[in-house]
């Protein structure tokens, strides 16, 4: 395997390079090296020394490629190829959204825009029914508010109940591409223990105002849900680079 990727010849990196740039490096060698499914990458001191980088930015890359279900990272083993199929290999706007971080704040702004159109959307055509699963969901969630993993498939199932509430066939398509950028986001805030309890909060106002099928005060409860985890998700950017 090792001799393999050894072939493949780089241009040493300089220091001041983007984790972008290495990730397209990994990339191209998963694409174009023959790796397959199931095959282990080099140990992380040999890619730094390949591609010229340090452990840190090489480590952030490989997070970014495990993000985006291209690799997977076990722990004590190493990082192995998980997929190649094409609709799970990322292309170059997709990383871009992954590690350029002055582009987070344009895709909250782009959840901000469209979930609090969605959650005035339901606000008018909800029914009873889908209160009910939503009300269950926020129940269900309290109870596993210590489970990170079951935490957030219940708060993923809520946004998609909204969304399926709002009866628009096209705003699926659209969300489809919004939830695998913010995917990331969504698990580092997920991880915060103070942002599940205000997230519980947060689905409580959303629900409140969808059960009074006010469409303004729908969206207003979810655009301030989505400002709160963009606050804990920038907060907690700065905690880790200080």
């Amino acid at each position: 395997m090792s001799d393999v990727i050894s072939q493949y010849t780089f241009t040493n990196l300089k220091r001041s390079s983007t984790a972008e740039r290495i990730v397209e490096k990994l990339i191209t060698i998963i694409k174009y090296r023959n790796l397959k499914e199931g095959d282990k990458l080099p140990p992380e001191r040999q890619l730094c020394e390949m591609i010229g980088v340090s452990r840190p930015i090489l480590r952030e890359a490989l997070k970014a490629l495990q993000v985006m279900n291209i690799i997977d990272i076990r722990q004590g083993a190493g990082a192995y190829i998980k997929s190649l199929e094409p609709e799970d290999v990322v292309e170059h706007l997709d990383i871009v959204f992954h590690l350029d971080s002055s582009l987070y704040h344009d895709l909250y702004e782009a959840r901000r825009v469209l979930e609090a159109g969605i959650a005035a959307m339901a606000a008018e055509k909800i029914n009873d029914r889908e209160l009910v699963f939503i009300e269950e969901n926020i129940q269900q969630a309290a109870v596993e508010i210590d489970n990170e993993q079951a935490f957030f498939d219940r708060d993923l199932e809520l946004h998609e109940m909204i969304m399926k509430a709002a009866g628009n066939r096209v705003i699926p398509v659209f969300m489809q591409s919004i939830n695998k950028l913010a995917l990331l986001t969504r698990q580092k805030t997920n991880a915060m223990t103070n942002t599940r309890k205000t997230t519980i909060k947060d689905h409580e106002a959303i629900l409140m105002a969808l059960k009074n099928h006010d469409p303004r005060e729908s969206a207003a409860a979810m655009e301030r849900h989505i400002r709160n985890v963009e606050r804990a998700f920038l907060y907690e950017k700065v905690e880790v680079e200080q």
